[in-house]
């Protein structure tokens, strides 16, 4: 019986240590590049408590040595800044390579939103669309990067011309590869998609009567007029999706949603509602 009771007991303990192993662990990286696995039971003012994956004992790290947190949930806490990177000289090695100016140091909470996919009844349209969606996002983003870097888009573009990455054939490239390419640590990809909805038509029409009357014959005459005809309006069906993908090729958020309104190119609103729930929106 003791023998059964030890065995069942040892075949608990290595399933919970099993599932610590396999789960999902908060991500502390440190200012120096070093990245700690495990979990943060408390942030304060000066420092954060952390155990390692697997052990119960509990560190304390100075927040002034944490570049930022990255939780469990995707959740992203950046806690300081990143030093900015001296720049480069000429002949320097090229994006990606781990050194120049777009080294694995350097690319540390930088942004890059790439141009927007822009689909008009099933039909893919002209590039200026989907960079004039890029901009739309640069702009609002800017506004509440907080610590991040936001790259502005035409640097985002030329950096993606020169590497080769065109609309044809960036699907070949893995969100990590992008992120080498254009030096940053977050890539945010989008696509708006607009149908044609219902079709709604209004009838109108007015009639207008006219008398005169002559008093030397007492005779009069009466004259009617008017006019009638119909307004059609074309609603639209606007979607927009957005994904945030960092440097190692997860995917931190993926989300849809449709516009409450519903004439044509009105996807702002949705596109504004996205960007809000983004891990790299700040307030």
């Amino acid at each position: 019986m003791k023998i059964l009771f030890f065995l069942l007991l040892t075949g608990l303990l290595s399933l919970q240590l099993f599932a610590q192993g396999n789960g999902k662990w908060d991500i502390i990286l440190k200012i120096s590049g070093e990245e700690l696995a495990g979990k943060v039971t408390e942030v304060s003012d000066e420092d954060v408590k952390f155990s390692y994956a697997g052990e119960t004992l509990v560190y304390k790290i100075k927040k002034s040595d944490i570049l930022k947190i990255t939780f469990s949930s995707g959740r992203i806490e950046v806690i300081n800044k990143a030093p900015e990177a001296p720049a480069a000289a000429p002949g320097n090695a090229a994006p990606g390579s781990g050194s120049g100016p777009f080294g694995m140091e350097e690319h540390h909470n930088k942004v890059a939103i790439l141009p927007f996919t822009y689909i008009k009844d099933d039909q893919t349209t002209a590039d200026e669309l989907g960079v004039k969606v890029q901009n739309e996002c640069f702009a609002f983003l800017s506004k509440h990067a907080g610590v991040l870097t936001i790259l502005d888009p035409r640097t985002t573009n030329a950096r993606l011309i020169k590497a080769g990455v065109t609309r044809e054939n960036v699907k070949g490239y893995s969100m990590e590869e992008i992120c080498v390419i254009l030096g940053v640590e977050f890539v945010v990809e989008g696509m708006v998609v607009i149908d044609r909805g219902a079709q709604s038509t209004s009838q109108y029409g007015n009639m207008k009567t006219t008398d005169s009357y002559n008093s030397k014959n007492n005779s009069g005459t009466y004259r009617t007029s008017g006019s009638s005809g119909s307004t059609s309006t074309q609603y639209y069906i606007n979607n927009v999706t957005i994904g945030v993908y960092n440097d190692k090729g997860n995917t931190l958020y993926s989300q849809e949603r449709k516009s409450l309104l519903n004439l044509q190119g009105e996807y702002r609103s949705a596109l504004d509602y996205l960007l809000k729930r983004t891990p790299i929106y700040s307030k």
